[in-house]
């Protein structure tokens, strides 16, 4: 089973992983930044011209499940959007063509296919994830401090953007 009930199923396995995720937005819709920090100290981050704060958010999982694909995952989210797209609300839009309970195309349609895309895959692989809910916009670094961290650099990613700077930003981990 790819979706892990409880976070140590997947803490207590060899190579697993802690991310704390997070995007930003400098303006609801308008220039998007999405990041993640790993409890071994590496993070990602990156931008888009044009984006909500929900796709931040979604590209912070997308990239934490792509960079980290054959190791037991715990996702640290704020939002309960994300982990409902990630987790439950995924499987039963791809049994309705994609389509929400009021007939309508999802939102954010190609970055939720990922993510359905990359958790199958993970399933076939044998990789679980878990995803913890934390709260959101601490700034008290002993609470959640891994999302603590991605949100101040997504935060910062959405800055770039909107400066027109989209890259992505790599860090590998702290020996």
């Amino acid at each position: 089973m790819t979706l892990a009930r409880v976070d140590t199923d997947v803490t207590g396995l060899a190579g697993a992983v802690i991310v704390g995720t997070d995007g930003s937005c400098v303006t609801n819709p308008g220039p998007t930044g999405w990041a993640y920090v790993c409890d071994d100290g590496s993070s990602a981050c990156g931008g888009l011209l044009e984006g909500t704060n929900n796709i931040g958010e979604l590209l912070a999982v997308v990239n934490a499940l792509r960079d980290f694909a054959d190791r037991p995952l715990v996702i640290q989210a704020d939002s309960s959007y994300t982990i409902g797209c990630s987790t439950t609300w995924a499987a039963g839009w791809a049994r309705n063509g994609w389509k929400n309970s009021k007939k309508e195309v999802v939102a954010n349609l190609d970055i939720v296919q990922a993510i359905y895309a990359l958790m199958q895959t993970r399933r076939e692989d044998g990789a679980p994830v878990f995803f913890q809910k934390v709260k959101a916009h601490l700034v008290d670094l002993s609470v959640w401090p891994l999302n603590v961290a991605a949100d101040e650099l997504a935060g910062r990613a959405s800055a770039r953007a909107a400066r027109g700077d989209v890259a992505e930003v790599r860090t590998t981990a702290r020996v």
